[in-house]
Formats: C-alpha cells, structure tokens, sequence
C-alpha cells in the first residue's frame, strides 16, 4: 500500500512537472516587434528595467502618465511605436513585463509603476486585448487612484462591472478584428460606464493595435499599420484632453 501511495505522489508530481514545462514552453513562444517597428520608432531614449518599458517626453515635465498592458503573448516592445508618440505628446507612458508573457497573471503590475514614478499625478490605464481586460480589474480596483480607462481591442471582465459608475473610459476596436470581434465589443457594452467614448477603426484589424505581424485568427487589415496607429494616438491623447477639462 505504501508503495503505491509513493507510485502514485511520484507519477502525479510527474504530470505535474509536466504540466507546467508545457505551459512555460508555450508561454515563451511570443510575437515579437516587427521590423517596421524597429526602422520607425525612436527607441534610443527608451529606458528598460527589469519590469518595464519607459518612455518620457523630451525636454519636458509632465505630472501625466500612461499605463498599457500588452495583449496576451505580445513582447512589449511590440508596442513601442504608440508609446514613443505618446511621451511626444507629453505622457510618461509606461509597458510593463508580465509573468509568463500573460497580463492576467500581472494585473497589479501597475503598482510598482506607480509607487516608482512618485511625479506623475494623473494616471490612464489600459491595454490591448487580454491587456485590456487585466486593465480593466486594475482600474476597477483602483478608481480613486486612476483617472480612466482605454481598452484597445478589449473589454471589461465579469468583475470590471462599470455600469454603475461615471468612470472615464475609451474603447478602440476595429472593423476587421477577428479576435475581439465587433460581436465581443456589443455583448459587454452594458459593463461600461455611461461616460464611455467609442472609436471604431475603418479596415484595421487586431494585430495592427501592436507592431508586430500577423497574428493567428485573425483578419486582414485593408489600412496600413501607421494608419490604424496613429488613429489609436489620436483618440487617446484627444479622450485624455477631454478628461483633464472635465
């Protein structure tokens, strides 16, 4: 009996070790920058640390920054060319590593962030896909200590229940997402607050919120990358605007 006890402690261990190198391994294959990422985007004055990306205006004081949560296996470099237009435009913006590449295992990433920068005073956050929807915890968790929320290709989880609340929050989505589909976006627009901007890219897709290919399920695009980027800079330094003469 005791060797079958220590059979079977050891073959459960076993599948358990298993298991996790399994997922590990996945969660290490990733979507990398793309090469127009980086022979566009000036990375020379990114700061790396080993929990964040940092981009800060040039030659500029702000007490504004910005949060943004990666999509679910997507490096954050990926995301690097709306962050160096957003620091241009005067945000601290700041993209944060997550445990095994998934923003839902690192959703209070935001905390060391904001404990670190102790000069920003205006927090947004909010992220792409699975990054959004981790933003979406975090900000509903902490209203007092953010001043809104942007969900690009994303939308709040069963728990971020904003229906109740005036709470600032801007959604991007586009017409040819075959991730976070159109159908997605309408299903869960009553979790948002009646203070909630939408913003509909014509001919964007899923992967052009990021920079770096093509992804798996997805549609193709009918616009160019920059195009639906510089669309995503826009409406969220034009919502921020918005919010700070509130």
């Amino acid at each position: 009996m005791k060797r079958f006890i220590k059979n079977f402690l050891l073959g459960a261990l076993a599948v358990l070790i298993l298991g996790f190198g399994g997922f590990y391994i996945w969660s290490q294959i990733t979507y990398s920058p793309s090469e127009e990422l980086y022979n566009t985007a000036n990375l020379q004055d990114q700061k790396e640390t080993n929990e964040y990306l940092i981009f800060e205006p040039e030659n500029q004081k702000t007490d504004k920054g910005i949060i943004l949560y990666p999509g679910a296996k997507v490096e954050p470099e990926a995301y690097a060319y709306l962050a160096d237009q957003l620091s241009q435009k005067g945000y601290t913006t700041v993209i944060p590593q997550m445990p095994f590449n998934l923003a839902i295992a690192g959703i209070d990433k935001a905390d060391t962030i904001i404990k670190n920068l102790e000069q920003i005073n205006n927090w947004y956050i909010g992220g792409h896909s699975q990054g959004g929807a981790a933003a979406s915890i975090y900000a509903f968790e902490h209203q007092e200590e953010i001043k809104g929320l942007f969900l690009l290709a994303a939308y709040p989880t069963n728990s971020s229940d904003f229906s109740n609340t005036d709470f600032p929050i801007l959604t991007i989505y586009a017409e040819h997402d075959g991730i976070s589909t159109l159908e997605d976006i309408k299903k869960t627009k009553h979790r948002l607050s009646d203070y909630t901007f939408f913003h509909k890219i014509n001919g964007g897709n899923h992967a052009q919120f990021g920079m770096y290919g093509e992804q798996k399920g997805d549609n193709k695009a009918d616009i160019n990358v920059f195009v639906q980027q510089d669309q995503i800079i826009r409406e969220i330094n034009n919502w921020i605007e918005r919010i700070e003469k509130r």
